[in-house]
């Protein structure tokens, strides 16, 4: 599976950025996918994850209720959408995906990865 993240860019806080990944390689509906992200200086943390079906979605708190996956599997694509965005999100986000039915919150719970996309966010 290759996946490749993009729509990252530079944005004032409380604006809006929607990035996506591109999957390939795999039939997309055969794979839970998510979203973590990575700030200068910190280890890489968990944001949000869809299940295959799409039905179930799960968020870290820090994000919750301004951030939303979705997922297109005719396009392949998986979807973030960033709302209210904040001064501490500024981060390089990064796509995941793993053929385990699980949701998991931790890096080693998926297979594959994309290269990530930089997000900015100016106060």
């Amino acid at each position: 599976v290759q996946l490749q993240a993009s729509g990252g860019g530079l944005v004032q806080a409380e604006g809006s950025l929607r990035l996506s990944c591109a999957a390939t390689g795999r039939t997309f509906s055969d794979l839970t996918a998510g979203w973590f992200r990575q700030a200068p200086g910190k280890e890489r943390e968990f944001v949000g994850v869809i299940s295959k079906n799409g039905v179930t979605t799960v968020y870290a708190d820090s994000v919750k209720g301004r951030f939303t996956i979705s997922r297109d599997d005719a396009k392949n694509l998986l979807i973030l959408q960033m709302n209210s965005l904040k001064p501490t999100d500024t981060a390089k986000y990064f796509c995941a995906a793993t053929h385990r039915n699980s949701a998991s919150r931790t890096t080693s719970g998926y297979e594959w990865w994309g290269q990530g996309t930089l997000v900015t966010v100016s106060s």
